[in-house]
């Protein structure tokens, strides 16, 4: 029996460090119309979502084309208000693409939700190797740490692993396309408040971790540009304008 999913993109108005950044217009459209664009490359336009507490951004959507799931504003990250939207969708498994990665290579997706198939039940995670050391030491970035198997071991903002001097040897970076189970968005709404390392780290997959349950990374080629910041846009509009070079 085929397994039910849908792809959704939680989308959140309110931001501390970059408010309404959804909307944010790049190349002529609203930064969360380019995920969703990129979404409906990788699987049927009819199972792409955007998840939403802001009346602006659903409208936005709707004008795109696009459709969208009414969650609470009191989801604490992004996974949360995925597990309220599949209490509407009630799929066995979820896709999780964040709203701020207009430059997500569908391939990924693909990827991630091959992956699942693959090992249904397990949490997923893509990541990319980093090749920038000034990645390594963003704390913007969340850092990765694998098993020999690929199952995830730690995530941190810090640069990990370093060498005991402090110096940077390889590394690989999370890139923010998950899989998530019913069971396992459910089990995140009964766990609603943050747990104590990922408070610290900010980092909601580890939630997952430290309730003991496991996490499968996948590796992807291409890392995305994620926007966490106002000036990540230019660095955007830049990979924009190079890829229209290209062509």
């Amino acid at each position: 029996m085929s397994l039910s999913y849908a792809i959704v993109i939680p989308a959140r108005y309110e931001s501390s460090r970059f408010p309404g950044k959804p909307l944010t217009i790049i190349d002529g459209k609203p930064m969360i119309q380019h995920v969703w664009e990129r979404c409906c490359r990788a699987v049927d336009k009819e199972l792409v979502y955007i998840a939403t507490d802001n009346i602006k951004i659903a409208n936005a959507v709707t004008e795109f084309g696009g459709k969208f799931i009414m969650t609470s504003s009191q989801c604490l990250t992004g996974t949360d208000r995925l597990a309220e939207a599949n209490e509407v969708l009630n799929c066995d498994f979820i896709i999780n693409v964040q709203g701020d990665e207009p430059l997500i290579d569908p391939k990924d997706i693909v990827t991630v939700i091959n992956e699942y198939t693959r090992l249904p039940n397990r949490v997923i995670n893509a990541m990319s190797l980093i090749e920038d050391e000034d990645e390594f030491r963003s704390p913007n970035i969340p850092k990765v740490v694998v098993s020999s198997s690929n199952r995830l071991m730690y995530m941190s903002r810090s640069p990990v692993p370093i060498t005991k001097t402090g110096g940077f040897a390889f590394g690989y970076k999370q890139v923010c396309i998950y899989a998530f189970s019913k069971e396992h968005l459910r089990f995140f709404m009964a766990h609603a408040e943050k747990s104590k390392v990922e408070e610290v780290e900010d980092i909601e997959i580890l939630r997952f971790i430290e309730s003991d349950i496991s996490v499968q990374m996948v590796e992807v080629a291409s890392s995305s540009i994620a926007v966490d910041i106002p000036e990540d846009v230019n660095k955007v509009i830049s990979k924009i304008k190079a890829n229209k070079n290209l062509g």
